[in-house]
């Protein structure tokens, strides 16, 4: 039997989920305050001093963040549903992984190569594989219970 990683994938799902936010305050400079966080897109809208490309790099990077965040709770819920069912480990860790790798390349995918609309497909079905795979996990606890 494999060692169990399926929990040890949650924080670091959360971690690449805050990535992308941490490159957008890195990219937005001082437009960032912490006292105002929600104003951050306000901000780099009205900052004169930031070419268009660099804002819209910066509006993705939040959109992946929140993309991220969005489906973080569902990934975690399926990986202590699996762990409760008793869906076999190496399972758990394969589809973890597929989660883990699916959002790597969906923040890639989105942050750097969305100036080219063509890939805007790819970043769709990136995205599909990720949900796929937390799907994927319950479904397999559903079946074990």
């Amino acid at each position: 039997m494999s060692q169990n990683y399926s929990f040890y994938a949650i924080p670091l799902a959360w971690f690449i989920a805050a990535v992308p936010g941490m490159l957008s305050k890195s990219l937005g400079g001082t437009n960032y305050d912490i006292a105002t966080p929600r104003k951050f897109a306000e901000n780099v809208e009205k900052d004169q001093k930031l070419d268009k490309p660099t804002k819209n790099k910066i509006f993705r990077c939040e959109a992946a963040s929140a993309n991220g965040q969005e489906t973080l709770g569902l990934f975690v819920s399926a990986v202590i549903a699996a762990n409760y069912a008793g869906v076999p480990v190496e399972t758990m860790n394969s589809f973890a992984a597929l989660y883990l790798g699916s959002r790597v390349v969906y923040n890639i995918t989105y942050i750097f190569l969305q100036e080219n609309r063509n890939f805007a497909p790819l970043r769709s079905l990136v995205w599909m594989v990720g949900v796929g795979s937390w799907i994927t996990l319950f479904i397999k606890a559903g079946n074990r219970l």
